[in-house]
């Protein structure tokens, strides 16, 4: 279940993950206003054939089984609203994968719990007695969430009419080990042992336990498997199931998929998966060897009793390099040698910079290790904070009251906070000596702060936030809220960090408007409270203080290049792509500009190299390389013997700043999984669903035999463009460095690349002039995959909906899935190449219908 729990301060959870932008985008809750008389499924940015309920929040897939002709799609669902909460299941049918019926709600949240995801099977057998041989039950198994406390646990529904009405079993929960991080049944029947099998999260431990039933009621542990691959955020869920490798049934693997958030192969989360065996009881994933990282010339090793030409400010990294970990630190492990850069030196609460010598860039890569906190790099930061923007002070919270400020609720007390409060982490980052601080006898307490009204006059509305990540719109908000004519237009939260940081919005759509802020602690959990300060409107944004612990290279100035940790005391290797920057002069520097857990950053072995090194996410195996391809889970029954497989596409980095209304959240199209050798390695690979094909209008545009040499080419022909787009093409590799296609091409420049590189032999998506993507820091940017060339061509299969790219390199082994938000004028497709020659050998683009109508 990927949808968010309570965060516990110095524990990284879900929301945490979640909050990583909510507070920095600080974005409007429906940037594109749906009007009110704009018919379902015809909204800007609607999917025209993914799945997306009518209205309100989806995200996992939960509940996938086949039955009396019926593909039955359960999923996490808000019945209330339009970002997480009141987790229950939804549900939808298809008779073929690609139509959907959304069925109303079919398991939903009570008092005592709500309703986290997991799997449905049918049980032919009556098994559990609640139904017949004649008419077999539908059991859903899910996780109960259960609000008092927090705990999670295993707990069964039943239905006798084909998944239409739905009872929770009486004896709920079926399996209990007393744990807070305990999730994701998906449950099979394993012939061989004429048993039930399920497959279960430890997300926390990074593990998957393995449980055996006959009755879907009883269960008995058989075994667990982890850590191991990507360990950079929980584990979610799992997904185990057979496959023939390369179509032969007599060789038969096992393929078990984890999904992973944060720490995915693009930031984030992904869905990852290890091949392997499964003997009844305990799965064991194939040994993949031992890493060698390439060899290349030693910059900096920090192997000597100081830094050496390096130079320091601050006081986090010491004297010199340290020889693990020192005062108050846990293990340090996997640099190399006796001494590392580490900035814990005093504590998480210290900060400081280790910066290089200037150096002329002579080699394609800089490899590096490094560890510490994940507090990314953010462009536009500054490393101190200086004196606000020049305009208005809307309050201050100085002088010891709230002024006219109006509170309800005991969060707030009757004046501003001085700082940090009793038993509070100590609180930073506020300006004078008072401001908002619902902390007040602790995270327990409630209430709202309102100002009285006022005209925006001014471009931007910027404040100072910190406490908790619960946004505006979930269950229990901590959060600062804009409103006009009564309603949220505007709202930011914090990141579980006491330390205050800039956040701005952008109101001039709403001049000469009269407002309002509110602030709101309506969260009773962990990291309940929010600090807020100096609330002013102003034409200028202010900006950002770095709040990063990462490894930077700094190009005339600026920062092109950058890697952060994990939240862990493992050392990693990183890798910089130096060659654009060849013959310029350039930095690297370390720093450690955080205060919060997490706070520090290690770094070694800076390496000049001809190849990069790779990180254990990159070594790791994925299904989808994208940025939007999560709890990706199996359909069990499947005709055929067919695996499909459905993610919900989306991250929990941005998942609910994504600018669409009435509905939030999609899934992806369903994929046919097989098991492939593609050079000499078994390798998971999917493709679109064969029934897609059902939608293409009869004919495609054509292309064909089309040499371009560092050139873009609009493809012209009156059908070559489109919202709603499938498009098969063949390139020929001639000399050119990247090429590709462009779709979504239009206002403004916009466009989506899906290219090739040949220098290193990716496939991947730029979508950084895609549309939409100030809603979160994280959401511009390119997504790769490896992909090798197959006898000198790349051949490509593209999705383009309209809020989404699905691309299918080679025979499916390198998938990127993204969303993407265009204007609806960009509608272009245009052919390109860099740096040389390639040749468009052929391309079929067919416009596809809409499912909903």
């Amino acid at each position: 279940m990927s949808s968010a729990r309570v965060p516990r301060p110095g524990r990284m959870r879900l929301m945490a993950a979640v909050a990583t932008v909510c507070a920095l985008s600080a974005a409007p809750l429906a940037p594109r206003a749906v009007a009110a008389d704009t018919p379902p499924y015809t909204e800007t940015y609607r999917p025209q054939f993914h799945f997306t309920p009518e209205k309100n929040w989806m995200n996992d897939p939960n509940g996938l089984v086949y039955y009396k002709g019926e593909y039955h799609l359960f999923y996490q669902y808000n019945p209330n609203g339009n970002s997480w909460g009141d987790m229950s299941w939804g549900h939808a049918v298809s008779k073929d994968l690609v139509h959907w019926e959304e069925l109303p709600l079919a398991l939903s949240h009570d008092d005592e719990e709500m309703v986290f995801s997991g799997s449905a099977v049918v049980d032919w057998d009556n098994t559990t007695g609640f139904g017949s041989k004649k008419n077999p039950p539908m059991v859903a198994i899910y996780t109960s969430a259960y609000k008092n406390g927090g705990k999670q646990a295993q707990s069964l529904a039943y239905s006798t009419d084909r998944g239409r009405t739905w009872t929770k079993y009486r004896g709920n929960p079926v399996i209990d080990i007393n744990s807070t991080n305990f999730r994701d049944p998906k449950v099979q029947w394993y012939a061989p042992t004429k048993s039930w099998l399920m497959t279960v999260s430890l997300s926390a431990e990074h593990k998957v336990q393995f449980y055996s039933s006959k009755n879907l009621k009883d269960w008995e542990l058989l075994s667990e498997f982890g850590p191991a691959g990507a360990t950079g955020g929980v584990w979610e869920c799992p997904d185990l199931f057979p496959l023939a490798v390369d179509g032969d049934k007599k060789k038969i693997k096992w393929v078990l998929v984890v999904n992973i958030n944060p720490g995915g192969i693009a930031g984030g989360s992904a869905a990852q998966y290890f091949i392997g065996d499964f003997d009844g009881k305990k799965f064991t994933a194939d040994d993949k060897g031992t890493y060698t990282p390439p060899t290349g010339r030693v910059v900096q090793d920090f192997e000597g009793t100081g830094f050496g030409p390096w130079a320091t400010t601050g006081s986090a990294f010491g004297q010199g390099p340290a020889a693990g970990a020192v005062d108050g630190q846990g293990a340090v492990e996997g640099f190399d040698g006796k001494g590392l850069a580490n900035s814990f030196h005093g504590g998480d609460g210290a900060t400081g910079v280790l910066t290089s010598p200037s150096f002329t860039v002579d080699s394609p890569y800089l490899n590096f290790k490094i560890g510490g906190g994940r507090h990314p790099h953010e462009p536009g930061t500054v490393m101190e904070q200086g004196p606000p923007p020049e305009g208005t002070v809307l309050a201050d919270f100085e002088g010891g009251s709230y002024g006219a400020w109006t509170t309800t609720g005991d969060a707030f007390g009757t004046a501003p906070a001085t700082g940090t409060l009793p038993n509070q982490q100590v609180v930073s980052g506020f300006l004078g000596t008072g401001l908002v601080n619902s902390f007040l006898n602790g995270d327990s307490t409630t209430g709202t702060l309102t100002s009285p009204e006022f005209t925006i006059d001014k471009k931007h509305i910027n404040f100072l936030i910190g406490g908790g990540n619960h946004p505006a719109g979930s269950g229990n908000p901590t959060a600062v809220e804009l409103l006009v004519d009564g309603q949220v237009v505007r709202s930011a939260t914090g990141k579980d960090a006491e330390a205050l940081n800039w956040a701005s919005w952008d109101v001039s759509d709403l001049a000469g408007k009269q407002a309002r802020i509110r602030i709101v602690d309506d969260n009773t959990g962990g990291w309940g409270h929010l600090n807020v300060d100096h609330i002013m409107l102003s034409d200028t944004q202010a900006q950002r203080v770095s709040q990063e612990t990462s490894v930077n290279l700094v190009v005339d100035g600026q920062v092109v290049r950058s890697a952060t940790g994990t939240d862990s005391e493992t050392l990693d290797w990183a890798s910089f792509d130096m060659r654009p920057y060849v013959g310029k002069k350039a930095q690297i520097q370390v720093v450690d500009m955080n205060t919060g857990g997490w706070g520090h950053v290690l770094a070694d072995r800076f390496t000049a190299a001809d190849k990069p090194a790779k990180s254990v996410v990159q070594r790791a195996d994925w299904a989808d390389y994208g940025k939007d391809y999560y709890a990706a889970v199996s359909w069990e029954n499947a005709p055929g013997g067919k695996r499909y497989m459905i993610g919900w596409m989306n991250n929990w980095d941005y998942g609910q700043s994504v600018p669409t209304s009435p509905w939030r959240g999609a899934q992806s199209v369903p994929r046919e999984m097989a098991l492939r050798t593609v050079d000499g390695r078994v390798r998971l690979t999917s493709k679109p669903v064969g029934s897609l094909e059902s939608l293409r209008d009869k004919r495609p545009a054509t292309a064909s035999g089309i040499t371009l040499t560092s050139a873009s080419k609009p493809l012209v022909s009156p059908t070559a463009k489109g919202k709603a787009l499938d498009i098969e093409a063949t390139f020929s590799l001639k000399d050119a460095d990247r090429f590709g296609l462009k779709v979504r091409t239009g206002a403004g420049g916009e466009e989506t690349v899906i290219g090739y590189d040949t220098t290193t032999q990716e496939l991947y998506v730029d979508r950084t002039r895609s549309g939409a993507g100030d809603f979160n820091s994280t959401f511009p940017g390119v997504q790769t995959a490896p992909l090798e060339p197959e006898n000198g061509k790349v051949k490509l299969r593209i999705l383009v909906d309209w809020s989404s790219v699905e691309v299918f390199g080679g025979n499916g082994e390198a998938v990127i899935t993204d969303q993407i938000f265009p204007d609806p004028s960009s509608t272009g497709i245009e052919a390109f190449a860099q740096g040389g020659t390639a040749t468009l050998d052929h391309m079929q683009a067919w416009q596809l219908k809409s499912i909903w109508r």
